[in-house]
C-alpha cells in the first residue's frame, strides 16, 4: 500500500487511543543497539508521552518489559499495528490469542514486505481468531455514538488527517 497513507493510518490508530484513553503499549526493535531507526516522526509524535519498549526479538510477546505493560494495562482486547505484517505484527498477535487476549487488527494500519506477505500474514492471524478491521472501522467503535459530543471533533480529524472522504471534509468544514 502506499507509504504515506499507511503511515496515516497507524498514526491515526495512535491518536484514536489516545481520544479515547485506551492504554498504549509502544514497542520497537533493536533501536537502542543502534540496528534500526527511531519510529517515523509522525508516529514518536503522536505517541511521546508514552513510554517505549526497545527489544531485540522480533516477536514482541517474547520480550519481558512489553509483556508486562500488556498484563499491567488489564484489558483483553487488544489492538495491534505495526510496520511488518508477517513478524513485528503475526508473532506477538498470535501468541495473544493463544493466551486468550481478543486481537484486533486494522488491516490499513500495517504493511509487508509484499502485498501476497501482507495478506497470508493476515489470514494467518484471521484463521487464529483475529478480527481484521480497518482503520476507519476502529474509529466509528470507538466513537460509537454522535451523542458523545466531547470526542466528536477529535473524531472527524480522525478521519480527515489519514485522508478522510470530501464528504467528511465538506461537514467538518461545515463545523468550524
Amino acid at each position: 500500500m502506499d507509504r504515506q497513507l499507511m503511515i496515516n493510518n497507524i498514526v491515526g490508530c495512535a491518536r484514536a487511543a489516545v481520544t479515547y484513553g485506551l492504554p498504549i503499549v509502544h514497542s520497537t526493535v533493536n533501536v537502542k543497539t543502534g540496528l534500526n531507526k527511531p519510529p517515523v516522526p509522525q508516529v514518536r509524535a503522536a505517541l511521546a508521552d508514552y513510554p517505549t519498549y526497545d527489544r531485540t526479538s522480533i516477536n514482541s510477546w517474547e520480550d519481558v518489559e512489553f509483556r508486562d505493560a500488556v498484563e499491567k494495562a488489564g484489558r483483553k482486547k487488544l489492538i495491534m499495528t505495526a510496520l511488518w505484517t508477517e513478524a513485528c505484527l503475526t508473532f506477538p498477535a498470535l501468541d495473544a490469542l493463544k493466551e486468550g487476549y481478543d486481537v484486533f487488527v486494522p488491516v490499513d494500519a500495517v504493511g509487508g514486505t509484499s502485498s501476497y506477505a501482507h495478506e497470508a500474514a493476515l489470514r494467518r492471524i484471521e484463521q487464529a481468531g483475529g478480527q481484521l478491521i480497518s482503520t476507519v472501522q476502529l474509529f466509528c467503535e470507538l466513537q460509537r455514538d454522535w451523542n458523545r459530543s466531547a470526542t466528536v471533533p477529535a473524531f472527524m480529524d480522525l478521519f480527515i488527517r489519514t485522508g478522510g472522504t470530501a464528504g467528511l471534509q465538506f461537514a467538518y468544514d461545515k463545523a468550524e
